[in-house]
């Protein structure tokens, strides 16, 4: 195994400081303090944590019930409600705060406050009662990035209803398969959506996805949200308007109360086997995780402006949109839009408009407002913004100090953070005004968080060598399991090690440099065996990304007779070059190669470089690997492919 590091031995540090001494001495103070009590006692930790940031309807005895490892479960014999203690609670003092700007497809905005969302939700889950739902059941919502995606998540949520959000781009087959998985008894969806200059008929999306279940699921109730001005269909045995529905409901009805362990919510996610999995998130826990979050590394404050720009179908949207800041009573942004309608600089106009202070996107939106005007944010005041942070997949340097300076005016701090959808809330990720930070590193675990690296026997490895990165120890926002798929979720996710105790098993490669900052380098099965050598695919990518005409790159390893496997390079340039003659072609995959021999050598040259005008990605902003793989090596795809933003890109990829 290669130990390395050559692209990433970045020894520059950024520490941004723009809040007042006193302000900065306490966040550290509170940082170091954490620390400590962690390490003294994790356990005792996390409830003292979770008694602090949840109301209890019944009090919990027991932090962490670890007989069944590695289903664990936390603060189990408790109960409480998440509806409250993310909006009840927040109507004595706050109800007239604004909970939500929503921003509509055309950059128009509406304002809705605490008591105007509290009144809403009430009224849709008195709805979802009259339909006959109950505690346990499931609903499957489909619907657009709006405010009204999480009023039906917290209507479902505050009478005991499972919900599964299905991002509402998938095709009608995803959805009959989620359906058909989850058992849904209702499904929560719209006419229609604007997306861009697009117009989708999400309807007939949902009456095609029950067809293809035939009368096996001829029992459900479909409620239509009126999205836009578009006539469709109406089913009357099945089918009803949600104005209709609530209507006449009582815009009050006290939360149900659940068990912690409760199962909140249920988001499927691509698999390596391209077969979705079924995450089922707790309750308490899962919600401390991301309250633990907000409040430590992103240092939250009440006068806070917050957005989030991944869609709810994501659990980017999940965490950081529906649940983590309206438990906190902070005011958020719902942009509905594309990053490009109606004009390229729409985020520029929404941070500076509504004064945005805290901005959380993906490393895919970076790249491509840098290829469409990298200079572009200096035209506007973007001077509220006190913090950026990305996740989605890992981002290279280059892009990383754009936002830095560009975008932060070396003012903000830049949280890279590392999570997925299994951890539920962020894992590894910088510390607000705290950490040092280095361009292109996630950095350090949050507190409560033991990460290491392991090799292919399980064992830890020390610093400065790659490996598999696994979380040691158990914490409360952890994927509980796969929907009626235990075996999977044991296979998947955990290695037992000789103590007895579970590792679980991110999926990642990755390494923790000299100075125990940890580096992404890229999924396990990203990461390509040349003559004897593993190379990991983000290592080659960030030296690709520095060309001055690449805006995005991917890389997968394809068969070779004689060095194992050979590199593929993807590449989407800033200027066109498909339509330039195959000189200029040549010169600039000559440039790409030189470039890869001198930074890391020439041992991670790109055998093949394709040059494309886009790359398979899902809506969360992460590259789909195994498509590229399968394209590379001119195989027939039957892998699923509804988790893609875009799926016409594959037979772009294809043909040419």
């Amino acid at each position: 195994m290669s130990n390395s590091l050559e692209i990433n031995q970045v020894d520059e540090l950024y520490f941004p400081n723009i809040i007042p001494d006193e302000e900065l001495v306490i966040q550290q103070n509170n940082y170091e303090n954490i620390v400590n009590q962690f390490k003294n006692n994790n356990l005792e930790t996390w409830k003292k944590l979770a008694l602090e940031n949840l109301i209890w309807e019944k009090p919990f005895t027991r932090v962490l019930d670890d007989s069944n490892a590695p289903f664990y479960k936390w603060f189990d014999d408790g109960e409480l409600s998440i509806s409250y203690n993310c909006i009840d609670k927040h109507l004595k003092h706050n109800s007239n705060k604004v909970a939500f700007i929503s921003v509509d497809n055309e950059g128009l905005s509406t304002e809705i406050n605490y008591k105007e969302l509290h009144s809403k939700v009430c009224q849709l889950a008195n709805g979802l009662l009259s339909l006959g739902l109950k505690k346990g059941d499931r609903a499957i919502i489909y619907l657009s990035h709006s405010v009204e995606t999480i009023i039906a998540m917290h209507a479902c949520i505050r009478i005991g209803v499972i919900h599964s959000v299905v991002f509402a781009g998938f095709s009608a087959q995803a959805l009959s398969d989620r359906i058909k998985d989850i058992d849904s008894s209702v499904i929560i969806t719209a006419n229609g959506q604007k997306r861009g200059d697009k117009t989708i008929i999400t309807k007939n999306i949902v009456d095609e996805a029950l067809a293809i279940l035939n009368n096996e699921h001829n029992n459900k109730k479909v409620i239509v949200l009126n999205k836009i001005e578009i006539q469709i269909n109406m089913n009357k045995f099945i089918d009803i308007w949600w104005h209709d529905l609530t209507m006449n409901m009582d815009n009050r009805i006290e939360p149900i109360v659940t068990e912690s362990e409760h199962p909140l919510f249920v988001l499927y996610t691509s698999g390596s086997t391209g077969k979705p999995k079924g995450v089922v998130h707790s309750s308490a826990g899962y919600l401390l995780g991301v309250i633990h979050s907000l409040k430590l590394a992103f240092a939250v404050k009440d006068d806070d402006i917050f957005w989030c720009t991944a869609d709810t179908g994501w659990i980017t949207g999940h965490s950081y949109s529906c649940y983590g800041p309206l438990s906190l009573g902070i005011t958020q942004v719902i942009y509905e839009g594309i990053p490009t309608y109606p004009n390229h600089s729409i985020y520029w106009d929404i941070i500076q408009k509504y004064k945005v202070t805290v901005i959380y996107t993906a490393p895919t939106v970076v790249r491509l407002h840098i290829k469409l005007d990298s200079q572009l944010p200096r035209n506007y005041d973007l001077s509220s913004l006190r913090l950026i942070a990305i996740c989605g997949e890992p981002i290279n340097p280059d892009a990383w100090k754009w936002l830095y300076s560009v975008v932060g005016n070396n003012c903000c701090s830049v949280l890279d953070t590392w999570w997925q959808t299994e951890t539920g809330s962020v894992i590894i990720t910088p510390i607000s005004n705290v950490t040092k930070l280095k361009a292109g590193s996630c950095t350090f675990a949050i507190p409560g968080i033991d990460i290491g690296v392991i090799n292919d026997y399980g064992e830890l490895l020390n610093n400065q060598t790659k490996g598999y990165l696994v979380i040691k120890n158990p914490f409360p926002s952890q994927i509980r399991n796969i929907w009626q798929d235990s075996s999977r979720f044991l296979k998947t996710y955990f290695i037992k090690q000789s103590t007895g105790e579970f590792y679980y098993l991110t999926g990642d490669s990755s390494i923790i440099d000299k100075d125990g900052y940890c580096w992404i380098v890229g999924r396990t099965d990203d990461v390509l065996n040349v003559s004897a050598h593993r190379l990991g695919s983000v290592e080659i990518e960030s030296v690709v990304a520095i060309h001055s005409n690449v805006a995005e790159c991917a890389i997968v390893g394809v068969p070779d007779e004689i060095k194992g496997q050979a590199i593929f390079l993807f590449v989407v340039c800033k200027e066109n070059i498909l339509d330039t003659n195959q000189e200029n072609q040549n010169i600039m995959k000559n440039e790409i190669i030189q470039l890869v021999a001198k930074k890391i050598g020439p041992i991670a040259k790109p055998d093949y470089i394709k040059f494309c005008e886009n790359l398979p990605k899902t809506r969360s902003g992460k590259i789909v690997r195994r498509l590229l793989k399968d394209i590379a090596c001119g195989v027939e795809i039957n892998q699923d492919i509804s988790t893609l933003e875009d799926q016409s890109v594959i037979s772009i990829l294809r043909n040419n």
